[in-house]
């Protein structure tokens, strides 16, 4: 199957250009039993108050390759060593808010160990970050219900298409 390649547009605030690009690895986690993991933020900021579910990941360090720093952030995010099934695509997506550009690296991993958490004190303190062990119909739920914010909204328009695409390939 070949990669998922989406460009998604901001509707949510107005377009007044982009002062940086950001290189984001993200991942589909998955166990052996079919549950999936994600991040649970509970934020107020200027994307205003709200909860939210994520998939794991953040920025790609300098000279760090995207794999490195899919397993350095899930280690982080939710403790876990993975093994990468695969690239499942890129998503590229703006936040016109804060005048960024994201290019969201995705990767389906499968959970090989479980351990503790290091997270940053900004996802300890600004995000409150916690971890969600959700079925597929239980994550979609998640994220139809997190559409009710500017900010649920991008984000489930970025990574719905990304966890369908997951089942598929879990599925083959």
């Amino acid at each position: 199957m070949e990669e998922l390649y989406l460009e998604l547009k901001d509707k949510e605030w107005p377009f007044t250009g982009t002062d940086h690009d950001r290189n984001i690895v993200r991942s589909i986690v998955v166990d052996d039993d079919g549950h999936f993991y994600f991040v649970r933020a509970v934020r107020d900021d200027e994307f205003g108050k709200s909860t939210l579910i994520e998939t794991a990941g953040g920025g790609v360090e300098e000279g760090e390759d995207l794999e490195t720093a899919v397993r350095r952030e899930l280690n982080e995010e939710l403790g876990v060593e993975v093994d990468i099934i695969c690239k499942i695509g890129v998503v590229s997506d703006y936040y016109n808010l804060i005048r960024r550009h994201n290019i969201n690296n995705y990767y389906l991993c499968r959970i090989s160990s479980f351990g503790d958490r290091n997270l940053t004190q900004q996802e300890i303190e600004d995000y409150h970050l916690s971890t969600l062990k959700l079925s597929y119909d239980e994550a979609t739920a998640e994220y139809e219900r997190c559409r009710c914010t500017p900010l649920g909204r991008l984000i489930a328009n970025r990574e719905m298409p990304v966890l369908k695409r997951a089942k598929e390939l879990l599925e083959i």
